[in-house]
């Protein structure tokens, strides 16, 4: 495989308009392809086919992190430093080496630790997402997306759409109207809730969950009417299951696995999965270090990854499953070690089974890797044209265009 760039990216780098080491600190980022490069070997018509069906139709990334990572992210304290400089740096290179179009950006959100070390501070939230609408209004390859139409703009002119998100609705605190605030911001989706409970319900490393509150439910009534996709991947399962019953709209479960396949509480039950579908909602698969593994290799790879995404296909349709692989730009795993406790894994991600654990995941390690390899390996597959449209974006926009409308 040749590595192409998008023709619309013209070399920009994070915050170049300012001088770093006088307006701002220096740090040592990591390289994005830290790893190496890994690509899918295909035969030479499925290399054509896959270049057809990328120039065809949009790839939608549903939950992505795609900033640069410090280098050093073994020190605490120096990954502590990083964060709380409050600049993250978009990752502009890495996303022009790939086949996304749209990519729902979740920012810093459980690391975001500016001013406190528990981190979901409003004022956190709203600094980091000023600062990175702040860089992006300095370039003009990443378009800041608000509805449908700039997905399809951004891909005729060979840009990607950015999506703003915020993963756990904590930072709202008790206060509804900042749903409103958010979406004047630009923000399009919230998480009900991360995996600690906050004032909308119960989040899923809990033991027990108690559902929606009736904030909660205020919450989802006003993520309807203004338009804001909700989320419920960290949910608990009953809060989870109130929030799309209760929600008059399709929902999503942006990152998340499948407990039939690998039996975590990060990962959605067959009934939760089948209420997300029976709503019209889409199930994103994700990647990140460590949580889609199966029992058939007892480790994380493509192919477990795989496993997740053909488990839910086959329990609730093709039309309602496509990719949020909630991968960054950086050593993932140093990621989570460094921020295990902040990002509750220990409690999400428990299991009494043995497996092999990666340094990274070859083939998914990054948002510009995973884009690569989804799409070859569903054309290695033996997918039809029409069943690859759909899970790379067509079901996602579908579901945008219903609720963002």
């Amino acid at each position: 495989m040749e590595y192409k760039m998008k023709p619309a990216y013209k070399g920009y780098k994070a915050y170049e308009y300012l001088e770093e080491g006088k307006d701002f600190p220096k740090f040592e980022w990591a390289d994005w392809d830290w790893a190496g490069r890994h690509v899918v070997e295909l035969e030479p018509e499925q290399e054509a086919r896959v270049a057809e069906l990328l120039a065809k139709y949009p790839y939608v990334s549903v939950h992505d992190h795609p900033t640069l990572f410090p280098k050093d992210v073994t020190s605490k304290q120096n990954i502590d430093n990083v964060m709380r400089n409050g600049r993250e740096m978009t990752a502009y290179e890495a996303l022009a080496y790939s086949n996304i179009d749209c990519v729902f950006d979740n920012q810093l959100d459980g690391v975001n630790i500016i001013s406190s070390p528990g981190g979901w501070k409003w004022i956190d939230i709203i600094h980091d997402l000023g600062m990175r609408l702040c860089d992006l209004a300095h370039q003009d390859f990443i378009i800041h997306c608000k509805t449908v139409d700039d997905i399809f703009a951004a891909k005729k002119a060979g840009k990607i759409a950015m999506v703003f998100v915020v993963e756990g609705a904590a930072p709202i605190e008790n206060e509804v109207d900042r749903i409103d605030i958010l979406y004047g911001l630009g923000v399009r989706q919230l998480g009900v809730t991360y995996s600690e409970s906050n004032a909308l319900g119960n989040g899923c490393k809990e033991v027990h969950d108690g559902g929606l509150t009736m904030f909660g439910k205020q919450c989802v009534e006003r993520m309807n009417k203004v338009g804001m996709l909700i989320d419920v991947s960290h949910c608990g399962p009953q809060t989870a299951y109130d929030a799309i019953t209760y929600s008059k709209k399709p929902i999503i479960m942006s990152h998340v696995g499948a407990k039939g396949v690998w039996n975590t509480k990060r990962m959605a039950s067959d009934e939760m999965i089948q209420a997300v579908a029976a709503k019209g909602g889409v199930v994103g698969i994700e990647a990140a270090p460590h949580t889609t593994m199966s029992k058939t290799k007892m480790t994380h790879d493509l192919d477990s990854f795989m496993e997740h995404f053909e488990y839910v296909k086959n329990m609730v349709g093709i039309d309602h499953v496509g990719f949020g692989v909630d991968c960054l730009y950086g050593d993932h795993v140093g990621v989570h070690h460094a921020f295990a406790q902040a990002l509750s894994i220990a409690a999400t991600s428990k299991t009494g089974a043995e497996y092999e654990e990666v340094p990274y995941v070859k083939y998914l390690e990054n948002p510009t890797e995973s884009s690569w390899n989804i799409i070859r390996w569903l054309v290695k597959h033996n997918y039809s044209d029409e069943d690859i449209a759909k899970v790379i974006g067509g079901n996602a926009i579908r579901v945008l265009q219903e609720v963002w409308a």
